[in-house]
């Protein structure tokens, strides 16, 4: 996507969206600016890593990293703790879905179900001060994708989401691949309720061999997938009478006990659950792993343009290491922003970090959700279990969608959220107060500033967040 300014605003104009379009035609016309560079290479150390390594700078974000040095700072990050605002702590705990099992939940609608998981991440992603971790949710949850409206797995996912992306974002990567193995929603995401010796079904373990460890460059054929479901037969959920139901179960009449070979790993025969878990301990740890998994994260945070020397010292941390994740974070913290090519946000980025410059107040309620989906990311749905993409090209289709959400943000439109733009501006120092607002670097838009300076305050604030720089990280 190489927009420039013009270009922007001259869409915006087309649209008849923020301001009175004439207006906004005769901005973009005087607007005679090279394409910019994206993103902005002289970005502040602090804007630039809650960018990358968070969902974007808010004021309270920014004077704790300049209050602990950019090294502080990463270590306080690296190793969060249950301590959250208090009022993000309340909207929390009134969800039904962090309370209740798998279950329980079925007491409930799946739009209702849905509506809470979205809310939680939304909620956490702008107002928790771990940002690391909730980025790091975000990645592990795409990674190990689960469509949330297929079959019964909606009343599953919370579980999924609580015992495997967030207890182990920070953690050892081969315990979250056991997590992920055992999470009832992924075994009814793919089916393996239904595996059995007679019938083995191979969808978890080709996911899980193709997308969660070696990648489809792996090294593994058709064969080791077909061993592998032979491995995690009669790996299921509990739905017995008077039992935990919902919950992960291994039933021994179920599963195939023969001899088999993985990988060229003999697994003996009468090895019960534990084949499975040899396979997940085998494939977590294997050298394809640690080129797949820490490769997608050198890009995820480093862009796709990151250099083999760092994507090497990455594969190699997380191969010596065991899958640290912690360990594998600080090499790639450790490169950027040498290396920081650009990296667009998807919509869930671009909301969030949207309401964090503005220090918006928001419920995440139904007009949050809806923008959302207009944008094209409604959170927990991707169908495939490849996850939502993070190619730049799969996003520049939703940018009408961010237009009308930066609109109606900036004036107040979205019921259950809110920003109250005169105090906010009123404390920053500079002449483009809207650029400082939602960019927190004000020598980034002084060009622009000039042209725009008749626009109401909240047309100005929603032209900023419309703004090229504003849809990268």
């Amino acid at each position: 996507m190489t927009l420039s300014r013009r270009e922007a605003l001259a869409a915006l104009a087309g649209a008849g969206l923020l301001v009175g379009c004439s207006r906004v035609a005769e901005t973009a016309r005087n607007l005679e600016r090279a394409p910019m560079p994206l993103p902005i290479r002289e970005d502040d150390l602090a804007v630039a890593t809650l960018n990358r390594f968070g969902f974007g700078p808010s004021r309270q974000g920014l004077a704790q990293f300049r209050d602990l040095g950019p090294e502080q700072w990463w270590q306080v990050q690296l190793k969060p703790t249950d301590e959250e605002p208090d009022h993000l702590t309340w909207m929390i705990s009134r969800m039904e879905t962090q309370h209740l099992s798998a279950y329980e939940l079925r007491d409930f609608k799946e739009e209702v179900v849905l509506f809470q998981m979205q809310q939680a991440a939304i909620l956490r992603a702008t107002y928790s001060p771990w940002q690391l971790r909730e980025r790091m949710v975000d990645f592990w949850t795409n990674h190990f994708n689960i469509n949330a409206r297929k079959g019964i797995a909606t009343f599953r996912k919370p579980q999924d989401e609580k015992e495997v992306s967030r207890a182990h974002a920070l953690g050892k990567f081969p315990q979250m691949v056991m997590a992920s193995a055992k999470s009832t929603a992924m075994l009814v995401y793919l089916d393996q309720q239904n595996s059995n010796e007679t019938t083995p079904n191979e969808n978890y373990a080709r996911e899980l061999l193709e997308l969660h460890t070696l990648g489809v460059e792996g090294g593994y054929t058709q064969q080791d997938v077909m061993e592998v479901a032979r491995c995690f037969t009669g790996w299921t959920e509990e739905r017995g009478l008077l039992r935990a139901k919902g919950r992960f179960l291994f039933r021994e009449d179920l599963h195939d006990d023969g001899e088999k070979i993985v990988l060229g790993t003999r697994i003996p025969a009468g090895g019960g659950v534990r084949d499975g878990e040899r396979v997940v301990s085998l494939v977590s740890r294997h050298p394809a792993t640690a080129k797949h998994v820490g490769g997608k994260l050198g890009r995820f945070f480093l862009g796709d343009d990151v250099s083999p020397k760092v994507l090497a010292k990455i594969e190699k941390t997380f191969l010596d290491t065991e899958g640290d994740i912690p360990a594998v974070m600080t090499v790639i913290h450790g490169a950027f922003p040498a290396e920081s090519g650009p990296v667009m946000k998807r919509p869930f980025d671009y909301m969030v970090s949207a309401m964090r410059a503005l220090d918006a107040s928001t419920d995440a309620a139904k007009p949050v959700q809806d923008a959302l989906s207009a944008m094209g990311q409604p959170l927990y749905q991707w169908p495939m279990p490849d996850g939502y993409p993070v190619e730049a090209p799969a996003w520049t289709g939703s940018l009408m969608g961010r237009w009308k959400f930066a609109d109606a943000l900036a004036h107040n439109r979205l019921q259950g959220t809110s920003v109250d733009l005169p105090k906010l501006t009123s404390e920053l120092v500079g002449h483009a107060g809207y650029i400082a607002a939602t960019h927190h670097a004000v020598s980034a838009g002084n060009e622009v500033a000039n042209l725009l300076d008749s626009h109401e305050l909240a047309a100005q604030v929603a032209l900023a967040l419309s703004a090229p720089e504003m849809q990268w990280r």
